[in-house]
């Protein structure tokens, strides 16, 4: 998409008061309370519509999050902010996508301002979005976010208004980066343990081919190995038909001799 999308602030920048104290407070204590990632950036974008929506005046908002060898993960405060989003992915670009990976403020102050043959400014205003803002929150290393806010007035977002997003995405850092480590943490745990179920399936297999055929440990796994090569099939899948086979064998002769 080839949009003149404006970016007044080439990075994610705010000063803190102590009127925000309440606010980090919430952001962390929402890591703590939520069972897993997708549930923490859902209380992020209900916690942003909060805190930047106004009387007479509110947005809808989208968190999208960038992880590498990860698939993109999406949060959105309502169904209107997915759709939204939605968009952004059909086109594989969009201003919160930008924003994420550049790590910079995208604001589209009116849809309108964009060219007319855009297919990004025909849909927004099939959605009835007329403006943008889209504020990165800033993460270490391949990890990329960004806040994504839409209106339905033009002109919404005022100086003020982008400053606000611009403090509440700096406060959603930290506890962002607190809710990755648990949830790469969790994937760690759930690898290791889907490694060690593989290891036993394979041993187990191993074990009833060195019964069947009378040979070493040694052979019973090259014969494993050599036979997953030649029905190109994983070793696991092949191990785990292997002991579904011989317990259903088993399983037969037990309840003839009971």
């Amino acid at each position: 998409m080839n949009d003149p999308f404006t970016s007044p602030t080439p990075r994610n920048t705010a000063t803190t008061s102590t009127g925000d104290d309440a606010l980090r407070h919430r952001l962390h204590a929402s890591v703590a309370a939520s069972p897993d990632l997708l549930a923490y950036l859902d209380s992020l974008t209900s916690t942003a519509v909060e805190a930047l929506s106004s009387p007479g005046q509110e947005v809808f908002c989208g968190v999208t999050l960038i992880r590498a060898r990860k698939a993109t993960t999406v949060a959105s405060s309502s169904d209107r902010a997915r759709r939204m989003d939605e968009v952004q992915y059909k086109f594989g670009d969009g201003p919160c996508l930008t924003a994420a990976q550049e790590e910079r403020e995208i604001y589209i102050s009116d849809i309108e301002d964009l060219a007319a043959t855009s297919k990004y400014r025909a849909a927004m205003e099939d959605h009835g979005v007329h403006s943008v803002l889209a504020t990165p929150i800033l993460l270490p290393a391949t990890s990329y976010s960004a806040l994504n806010l839409y209106s339905t007035e033009p002109q919404a977002f005022t100086a003020a208004a982008r400053r606000l997003a611009r403090t509440f995405a700096t406060h959603a850092s930290g506890p962002l980066k607190l809710a990755l480590t648990v949830a790469d943490l969790a994937d760690t745990g759930a690898d290791l343990q889907a490694a060690m179920e593989s290891r036993r399936t394979v041993d187990t297999a191993v074990g009833f081919i060195m019964s069947q055929n009378n040979c070493t440990r040694d052979q019973a796994i090259a014969t494993l190995r050599q036979t997953a090569s030649t029905r190109r099939i994983t070793l696991r899948d092949l191990a785990e038909s292997i002991v579904t086979k011989a317990t259903n064998a088993t399983d037969v002769t037990d309840r003839h001799l009971s």
